[in-house]
């Protein structure tokens, strides 16, 4: 009886690894983010706000052209703001 057990337990435990495995990469890839230039507010940027600023925070205007945000990979040059749209690339404002 502790045979058998023990065989079922080790064939779920295989089973949920290779389940865990498989599903990861499919994870990561609905998850995936980039980096989006001139959509974030005021001190709501991810990094990257130029000359003066250090890093997440730290924008000091609204859609600063400089300062970017993550978004979800392929949607960034569809936000559209006051603005414009946004970037993939720093843009000049």
């Amino acid at each position: 009886m502790n045979k058998t057990l023990a065989t079922l337990a080790g064939s779920i435990l295989t089973a949920s690894v290779v389940a865990t495995s498989i599903a990861a990469p499919a994870a990561a890839q609905s998850n995936a983010k980039e980096k989006c230039y001139g959509v974030s507010k005021a001190g709501k940027n991810d990094c990257a706000a130029g000359p003066g600023t250090s890093c997440a925070g730290t924008s000091t205007k609204d859609y600063q052209g400089n300062a970017w945000t993550y978004v979800k990979k392929g949607s960034c040059t569809s936000i559209k703001t006051p603005k414009g749209n946004g970037s993939l690339k720093p843009i000049k404002r």
